[in-house]
C-alpha cells in the first residue's frame, strides 16, 4: 500500500526522479540528497510502513539482505574504509520522514562524521531491571 502524502512512497514508486542505484519489485535504493558522506544511500521499501514497528517480517528480512549487497558494492567500487547502517524510528531517534528506510553510509578515514553515542554506565541492578521489563 502506498500513501499519497508520502514523499518516499512517491520516490520509491518512480513518481519523483531520484539517483537510483538499484530497483526491484519491492525496493528502490537511491542516493541521499543530503549525504553524510560520498555514496550515502537510502533503501526505500515500495510498500509504505511508517517505521520498523509497521514493517512486515518479510520486508524486514529482505531489507537486511539488500543492505548487505549494496554495502559490498560500495566497499568494492567506492573504496570506503567501513560503513554504517542507520535506521531511525520516531522523532526522538531522528526520523524525519515517516516511511521506513535504511541509510547505508560509506565511511572514509577522516571523513569528519561522528555517528556514535556517549556510552552509559548502568549498574548491574539497572541492567537487570531493564532486562526484566523487556522479557516479561
Amino acid at each position: 500500500m502506498k500513501r499519497e502524502d508520502c514523499i518516499f512512497c512517491k520516490i520509491a514508486g518512480g513518481e519523483i526522479p531520484s539517483k537510483t542505484l538499484y530497483e526491484d519489485e519491492n525496493f528502490r535504493v537511491i542516493l541521499d540528497l543530503s549525504p553524510a558522506t560520498r555514496g550515502h544511500a537510502l533503501i526505500l521499501p515500495k510498500e509504505h510502513a511508517e517505521d520498523l514497528h509497521e514493517l512486515s517480517d518479510e520486508t524486514a528480512a529482505e531489507v537486511l539482505v539488500l543492505a548487505k549487497k549494496i554495502a559490498a558494492v560500495m566497499v568494492k567500487r567506492l573504496h570506503c574504509d567501513g560503513l554504517n547502517l542507520v535506521q531511525n524510528n520516531g522523532e526522538a531517534a531522528g526520523q524525519t520522514v515517516k516511511h521506513f528506510h535504511v541509510h547505508v553510509i560509506p565511511r572514509y578515514k577522516g571523513d569528519g562524521q561522528n555517528i556514535n553515542w556517549v556510552p552509559g554506565s548502568p549498574s548491574q541492578e539497572e541492567l537487570e531491571s531493564i532486562r526484566e521489563a523487556i522479557v516479561e
